[in-house]
């Protein structure tokens, strides 16, 4: 019987949070002990991809420290910022997990785009392999990173299974996932639910605060439609409860701006929900065909329209629906993640 590799996993802040790069990187960790491997869970700056100068320095020196004999697989929001030169002095094969780019994160300033689209680059020069969610995000490393696809593995996110029964509300509820971030385009949707006053809905748009200052921008947003109780801005809900919305949806709308990956969809998909969001980084290869609608991002008009379409065209709904539910059987666990980064892990 063969010996599984040991590893690190060094991950900034708290393992909990919840956004789907966190949610993915919890359950890899435990898919990973899971079968039978012996994995540490090194807990970096929260601060990452913009820690101070101590943070930079107490991070640098627990991944040096970091025995040559354990794999380290490093956050993308800290390999993606760490000094390269910091960096190279780690004695462990490190493999980078890459969500997506930083330099590709929405609304940097030129210089801190560069900074960071310089850092990254050099330090994948410095990963033994990479782990990406998806075929988009390896396809922008190699073509804007010029890393090797060779050293690049996709290890797609597992769903688990519903366990509630679908139970549809009427009127239909209108479901957005995302955390509270300019990214996300939460004000996108908001405003396409504004011209959407003469139709019969109700909307809730989950997602942690991430971002402070752009979830009291939404807040505003909400209270300035006039829609009342019909647009809800939940925030942070309990798994429970968001199961619970999930069940009772009928359509899932995100009107992001890019993706990595996205977990919700797969989420929406498992729950057999028709899909309205854009064609934006990896989406497109991440929503099935037929079994949504997918516009340009930041387009308005565009997303109320193909909210208008499902909402007064029910056989179109049902059709997406049963699409997305027909691709659900083939999604995978997160044992099957597990599986493939651990086959990385020993080729090392």
């Amino acid at each position: 019987m063969s010996v599984l590799r040991s590893a690190a996993f060094a991950i900034p802040g708290d393992i909990e949070t919840l956004t789907g790069g966190y949610i993915y990187e919890r359950r890899l960790l435990m898919g990973l002990r899971d079968q039978g491997r012996n994995v540490t869970h090194l807990q970096l700056p929260a601060s990452f991809p913009d820690p101070s100068a101590a943070e930079m320095t107490d991070a640098v020196a627990q991944l040096q420290g970091i025995d040559a004999e354990r794999v380290l697989i490093l956050d993308g929001l800290v390999f993606g910022a760490i000094e390269t030169h910091g960096l190279a002095g780690v004695r462990a094969p490190i493999v980078a997990m890459i969500h997506h780019p930083l330099a590709l994160e929405t609304g940097l300033d030129p210089s801190t785009r560069d900074h960071l689209f310089r850092t990254e680059r050099d330090n994948l020069r410095l990963a033994r392999h990479v782990l990406v969610p998806s075929p988009h995000t390896r396809d922008t490393l190699v073509h804007r990173y010029d890393v090797d696809p060779a050293r690049i593995t996709i290890a797609r996110p597992g769903i688990d299974r519903p366990h509630f029964t679908p139970v549809a509300d009427k009127p239909p509820l209108i479901l957005s996932v995302g955390i509270l971030h300019p990214r996300k385009g939460h004000d996108i949707l908001i405003e396409a639910l504004s011209r959407l006053d003469d139709l019969d809905w109700r909307a809730v748009i989950v997602g942690n605060p991430w971002h402070r200052a752009h979830a009291d921008d939404l807040a505003r947003m909400v209270k300035q439609t006039g829609l009342g109780d019909r647009l809800r801005l939940a925030g942070r809900v309990s798994a429970e409860e968001l199961q619970g919305l999930y069940a009772s949806a009928s359509i899932f709308a995100l009107a992001t701006r890019f993706e990595g990956y996205g977990i919700v969809f797969d989420e929406a998909i498992s729950h057999g929900l028709p899909i309205v969001s854009t064609k934006a980084g990896a989406v497109p290869d991440t929503v099935p065909p037929g079994a949504g609608l997918l516009v340009p991002p930041d387009d308005v008009e565009a997303f109320a329209d193909a909210l208008r379409t499902l909402l007064s065209k029910a056989g179109d709904r049902d059709r997406m629906a049963q699409a997305a539910s027909k691709a659900a059987q083939a999604l995978p666990g997160w044992k099957d993640t597990a599986a493939i980064a651990g086959i990385v892990i020993d080729s090392l």
